[in-house]
C-alpha cells in the first residue's frame, strides 16, 4: 500500500506517527503514586528486587564506560535515550485497585538505540529522578521497578526488535512489535512482582490474574501507544542517521533495507 504513496510524503510517515503519539502521551492525568508505590512490598521482597537489579545496572556501567571509551559521540546519544525514556515514563494513568498506574515505558526504543544494558541503567537513572523529585514510586520498590520497567522492558524489547529484524520485517514493523510487547512485559512482570509478594495465603496465579486484568483496560491502549512510538522514531532515526544505529548494534540491522521505500 505505501508504494501508492508519493515518496516525498512516505518519508514523513514516522515523524507525523511519532509526533501524534507525542500529543497523546503529553495529556497525562493527575500525578499520583507511580510504578510500585513506596511500601507496598514486603521488606524481603524489596530487598531481593534490589539484589537482581543490581547485577544488571552494574553490568550496564561497565559497558557504558567501555563503550564511551570506544565510540566517539555517544554521551549525546546516551543523553537523548535517557531524556526520552524520562519524558515518556513519566506521565502515569492511574490503576487504582494495583498499588500502582499504568504508563509508557520508554525502555524498548531506549534498547534499540544503545542496547539493553545501556538502557537498563537510563531507566533506573529515570525512575530515581522520579522517586526523588516527583514522588513517583518509591525508594523501598527502585529495585522491583527497575526490574519490570528498565530490565524486562529493555530485553523484551530489543530481543523482539532483533528477532522481527532477523526475520526481514520492516524497521518500522519490528520497531512496533518492540514497543508493543516490551511495553506488556513490563506490566506482566509489575503484576508477577505484586501478586508474589502480597497473595499471602491465597492463589499466586488467582492474584496475578486480578491485578493483571485490572491493568489491561488502560495497559493494552499504552501498549499499542507505545509500538507506534517506537517504530516511528526508530524508522525516523534510521531514515536520518542510520550510522548512529549501526555504530550501536551492527547486528539488528541491514544497511541494504534501508530503502526508497520509507525507510522499510
Amino acid at each position: 500500500m505505501l508504494k501508492k504513496v508519493p515518496h516525498s510524503l512516505r518519508s514523513h510517515i514516522p515523524l507525523a506517527l511519532v509526533i501524534a503519539v507525542i500529543l497523546l502521551f503529553t495529556c497525562p492525568a493527575p500525578a499520583q503514586a507511580m510504578h510500585i508505590a513506596e511500601g507496598i512490598l514486603p521488606a524481603g521482597w524489596a530487598v531481593l528486587w534490589y539484589c537482581i537489579s543490581a547485577v544488571f545496572v552494574i553490568t550496564g556501567i561497565i559497558i557504558i564506560r567501555n563503550k564511551t571509551k570506544e565510540i566517539k559521540g555517544l554521551m549525546p546519544l546516551l543523553g537523548v535515550a535517557g531524556a526520552i525514556i524520562f519524558l515518556v515514563s513519566v506521565f502515569p494513568v492511574p490503576v487504582p485497585v494495583t498499588g500502582s498506574c499504568s504508563h509508557p515505558c520508554g525502555t524498548p526504543l531506549g534498547a534499540i538505540l544503545v542496547g539493553p544494558f545501556i538502557s537498563t541503567v537510563l531507566g533506573a537513572l529515570a525512575l530515581l529522578i522520579q522517586a526523588l523529585f516527583l514522588a513517583h514510586g518509591g525508594f523501598s520498590t527502585w529495585g522491583a521497578n527497575i526490574f519490570s520497567m528498565a530490565i524486562i522492558g529493555s530485553f523484551v524489547g530489543f530481543g523482539v526488535f532483533y528477532l522481527f529484524r532477523k526475520l526481514k520485517a520492516p524497521i518500522f514493523v519490528a520497531g512496533f512489535a518492540a514497543g508493543l510487547l516490551g511495553d506488556w512485559a513490563t506490566y506482566a512482570t509489575t503484576a508477577f512482582e505484586l501478586s508474589s509478594a502480597l497473595h499471602g495465603s491465597g492463589s499466586l496465579w488467582s492474584m496475578f490474574g486480578t491485578i493483571a486484568l485490572a491493568f489491561a483496560p488502560t495497559q493494552l491502549p499504552l501498549g499499542i501507544l507505545e509500538g507506534l512510538f517506537t517504530g516511528g522514531v526508530v524508522a525516523l532515526v534510521y531514515q536520518r542517521r542510520p550510522e548512529l544505529l549501526l555504530r550501536i548494534i551492527p547486528g539488528a540491522y541491514k544497511p541494504a533495507t534501508v530503502s526508497a521505500e520509507g525507510g522499510n
